[in-house]
C-alpha cells in the first residue's frame, strides 16, 4: 500500500477500508451465514447483499432472542394482499444481521435511485452497521430497470445527490461512513471525471469493479484504469478498494501493491470457499468438507432460509461428488444433516429450526386454487359486513380500511414487491 497525504476523517462508529480484504456484495451469497463464515476465516469486513430501499422502508426491527440476530421484517407480500387468508403467516425477514459477530464489521449495501427513499431506508439500519454503501455497479435488469445499480453511472448528478444526502442525513448523525461501488466506464477520461465527482460528495470509500457494465463475470477483469482511480481517490483522501478476479488474500495484497489501491474485495472465490480469506501461514484454503460443515452449523444457528442455504451448498460441494447429489435431494435441515453425517452434532437443533421454518416434516399443507378462491371470497364478505352505509353511499370504517395494508406500511406507500431473493439483490 502507498501512504496518503490526505485522508477524509473516518467517523467514530465507522471503519477505514484501508488495508482490508473484504467479502464483496453478492446475489444470494451475502446473507448472514455466508458473512459470518467469511469473518471466521479472516475477512476484515463483509458487505451484505444489495437491499432495495423500498423493500426496507416499512419494516420493523426485531431483536431475535433465539438466533441472537437483529431482523428487519415485514408481512410477506402474499399475506399483505389478503391477510385474512394467511392469518398465521410469518413475517418475511428482509434483512438479518448478527450484532455480536459482525455488527461493527458489516457494511450495508443499498439499492436506490432516489435521495429521499435512500435516506429513509438507511436511517432504519444505520445504528446496526459500520457503514452504508450505495450500489452503482449492478448490471442486472432487476436493478437497472428502476434506475438503480449501473444505471446510476449514466446519471452521475443523481448519484452524487444520493451520496450527499446520505452523508448529511445518515452518515453524520450516526457517525458512520458512506461509500459507493461503481464499475469502470468505457474510457479513462470518463471514469476519472466520474470518480472525481464522487470523491467530492463526502464519502469515505469507493470500490471500483474492474469491468464495464456490459461485461459479464466470465470475462476477465480489466485493470488498465485501476491505478488512475486509485490516484484520484488518494488525492481526495478517499479509501479505494478494487474488485474483480481476486481469488485469495495473498493475491489481494499483491494487487494492492501493484496498483496502489487501499484494499480489495473477494467475490466468486469466497462464494465457493470462504476460507480463501486465510493466509497461507494460517492454513490457507480449507477442504470443502470442513467449510461445508461450518456453513451448515452457522446456517442452522441463525435459522437461514432453507432455499438460500441449499443454493450456497450447491456452490460449495463439488458437483460430481455423491454428497452433492444427496444434498440436492434434501428438503429440510434434518434431511441435510442426516445425509452429510452431522446428525449427532446438530440433529436436534436442525429439527427445531425445521419446525420454526415450517419445512420438511413440519411443512404446512398448501391451499389448492379452489380453496384460496373460496377463502378470498369469504374474506371479502367479512369486509363487506364491516362497511357502514352513509348518505353518500357505502363507506368503510377505519378498522376495515386497515385490512388493505400491513400495519407497518405508511398509508401513502404500498409495500415493495419483495420476491424470495429480495434481501439478496447484489452487485
Amino acid at each position: 500500500m502507498t501512504s496518503t497525504a490526505k485522508r477524509v476523517p473516518i467517523p467514530r462508529n465507522g471503519v477505514d477500508y484501508r488495508g482490508k480484504i473484504v467479502l464483496a456484495p453478492m446475489v444470494r451469497s451475502g446473507e448472514c451465514p455466508s458473512r459470518l463464515l467469511a469473518l471466521k476465516y479472516g475477512a476484515d469486513l463483509v458487505w451484505g447483499p444489495e437491499t432495495i430501499d423500498k423493500a426496507v422502508i416499512g419494516t420493523t426491527r426485531h431483536e431475535n432472542s433465539v438466533t441472537k440476530t437483529v431482523d428487519f421484517t415485514r408481512q410477506s407480500s402474499n399475506g399483505a394482499k389478503n391477510p385474512a387468508i394467511h392469518a398465521d403467516q410469518r413475517e418475511s425477514v428482509i434483512y438479518r444481521l448478527h450484532p455480536e459477530r459482525e455488527g461493527r464489521r458489516l457494511i450495508y449495501q443499498i439499492g436506490t435511485s432516489n435521495p429521499e427513499t435512500a435516506v429513509e431506508a438507511a436511517k432504519l439500519v444505520a445504528s446496526d452497521v459500520a457503514g452504508i454503501d450505495v450500489n452503482a455497479g449492478c448490471p442486472k435488469p432487476f436493478s437497472t430497470i428502476g434506475g438503480m445499480g449501473a444505471a446510476l453511472l449514466k446519471t452521475p448528478d443523481k448519484l452524487c445527490s444520493i451520496l450527499r444526502a446520505l452523508v448529511k442525513e445518515v452518515g453524520e448523525p450516526n457517525e458512520i461512513g458512506i461509500s459507493v461501488k461503481i464499475r469502470i466506464l468505457e474510457t479513462e477520461e470518463e471514469t476519472k471525471a466520474l470518480v472525481t465527482k464522487l470523491c467530492a460528495t463526502g464519502i469515505t470509500g469507493l470500490t471500483v469493479h474492474c469491468r464495464t457494465t456490459p461485461m459479464r463475470p466470465r470475462e476477465r477483469a480489466v485493470r488498465d484504469q485501476l491505478r488512475m482511480v486509485a490516484d484520484v481517490c488518494r488525492e481526495a483522501g478517499v479509501a479505494c478498494l478494487m474488485n474483480g478476479d481476486v481469488a485469495s488474500r495473498e493475491e489481494a495484497f499483491g494487487l494492492i501493491s501493484e496498483y496502489g489501491v487501499d484494499g480489495a474485495m473477494i467475490a466468486t472465490a469466497a462464494e465457493t470457499n470462504p476460507s480463501v480469506f486465510r493466509t497461507e501461514s494460517e492454513g490457507g484454503k480449507a477442504p470443502w468438507e470442513e467449510v461445508v460443515k461450518e456453513y451448515v452449523k452457522t446456517a442452522i444457528e441463525v435459522e437461514n432460509r432453507w432455499g438460500n442455504t441449499k443454493y450456497l451448498l450447491g456452490q460449495m460441494i463439488p458437483g460430481k461428488l455423491p454428497a452433492y447429489k444427496a444434498m440436492m435431494a434434501t428438503k429440510s435441515y434434518s434431511d441435510l444433516v442426516k445425509v452429510l453425517g452431522y446428525q449427532d452434532e446438530v440433529g436436534e437443533m436442525a429439527k427445531d429450526v425445521d419446525k420454526r421454518l415450517d419445512i420438511g416434516e413440519f411443512e404446512k399443507p398448501k391451499m389448492t386454487k379452489a380453496e384460496r378462491k373460496a377463502a378470498a371470497k369469504q374474506a371479502e364478505k367479512e369486509k363487506e359486513a364491516q362497511r357502514t352505509p352513509t348518505a353518500a353511499g357505502i363507506k368503510r370504517t377505519a378498522g376495515a380500511a386497515k385490512l388493505d395494508m400491513p400495519p407497518d406500511v405508511a398509508s401513502d406507500r404500498g409495500p415493495a414487491s419483495v420476491p424470495e431473493q429480495a434481501s439478496a439483490l447484489a452487485v
